[in-house]
């Protein structure tokens, strides 16, 4: 499968003119009977071999990952009741992994451009930069809290230390994904570090704002708005989604849309008992305000983390009515008719909604295809 960057990268190559470049989209989405842009394409395989490699990177990773762990605990002699020995064993753990992702990518992302290894070895990374200084940081806290003078009945301030050390492990997490995406470019790596600072602003709030664990949905809620901005700046920057700018957006709408989707639900209480029938009445509301936002930005990703509750509202509405042997059944009908046939007709759906905006239209991606001459 050839992608939008594969085509730019052509084009810049000289294989192909700008001019056959198009005349190969416009071709392709006359085929379709929709504009490119309403495949939402992202590339995750170039071919089996990327499966291949990701087996064999992730047995690795593992393996590297163990080695790491047992050498650090033969050196240091580790105690299984120390927590600074065991964190000194996790901190190598992840340190090993993240250095052995970072040799593999310098091949299969740099050089092979491999779509799902590169992003099981930017995984990899980040999740070693964050084990490794998680390890180290959160292994010797012990030692932090005694030489700050903080009794071990302090809650607030051994709150405030753990909030701490985990603002620095978010940080430092972010600042590899940086390095990371400056070296290799993967379209995921932004998303992941806009998770990480993510982590680390909720970390900073729950650990020094008094009261705040009774608001953390709604932090969340203003976190995924964020991130969802910032992917829509993203989009905007690339609406005929021919770089990898466009990548880089589907990736952090797929981030923003359970911080966004999962709170608005949990504050409404949707799994905390029995739901009444004008609950679910809203839950399906709301569901079609997410698809009116979905079709408006061309982009999939909130409808498919909020459909888990969309179906228990749904299956609690049909339970309701006594039809409780079928209620699952129906539910499934029912909900797979209606994505589908959002699917089937996406273009017209979204045609209308955009018309609706005015100006704010021209700011998203085209619901026509552009034919170049």
């Amino acid at each position: 499968m050839y992608s939008e960057i594969d085509l730019a990268n052509a084009v810049d190559a000289g294989v192909l003119t700008p001019e056959q470049a198009d005349a190969f989209r416009n071709h392709i989405a006359e085929g379709r009977s929709s504009p490119a842009v309403d495949e939402e394409h992202f590339r995750l395989l170039t071919g089996f071999n990327d499966i291949f490699v990701a087996i064999a990177a992730g047995l690795i990773l593992v393996a590297v990952g163990f080695i790491g762990a047992y050498i650090a605990g033969k050196v240091i002699g580790h105690s299984p009741d120390d927590p600074a020995d065991i964190g000194a064993m996790v901190s190598a753990a992840g340190f090993t992994v993240a250095i052995t992702s970072w040799l593999l990518a310098e091949y299969f992302t740099r050089q092979r451009r491999m779509a799902l290894p590169s992003i099981l070895l930017l995984l990899g990374f980040a999740g070693g930069i964050f084990t490794g200084f998680g390890g180290l940081l959160g292994g010797n806290a012990p030692w932090y809290a005694e030489k700050l003078g903080i009794a071990f009945n302090d809650e607030m301030r051994l709150k405030q230390l753990a909030g701490t050390i985990a603002i620095l492990v978010g940080v430092l997490t972010a600042a590899g994904t940086w390095i990371h995406w400056r070296r290799f470019m993967v379209p995921i790596t932004v998303a992941v570090g806009a998770s990480a600072l993510v982590t680390v602003a909720v970390g900073a709030i729950m650990a020094f704002v008094p009261g705040s664990d009774d608001w953390l949905n709604a932090i969340l809620l203003v976190a995924g708005v964020l991130v969802f901005v910032f992917a829509m700046r993203w989009d905007m920057s690339d609406l005929q989604r021919r770089t990898r700018r466009s990548d880089v957006a589907f990736w952090l709408h797929l981030a923003a849309a359970p911080l966004i989707a999962h709170p608005i639900f949990h504050m409404l209480g949707v799994f905390d008992g029995n739901i009444s029938a004008a609950m679910a009445a809203v839950v399906l509301a709301l569901y079609v305000a997410f698809a009116c936002v979905a079709l408006a930005v061309d982009r999939r990703a909130l409808l498919v983390s909020s459909l888990v509750y969309v179906l228990f509202a749904m299956y609690a509405l049909f339970e309701k009515t006594g039809l409780v042997e079928l209620s699952a059944a129906l539910t499934g009908l029912v909900i797979g008719s209606a994505l589908l046939m959002l699917s089937a007709f996406w273009q017209p759906m979204r045609r209308r909604v955009v018309s609706v905006l005015g100006g704010l239209g021209e700011s998203l991606p085209p619901t026509q295809q552009i034919v170049h001459a």
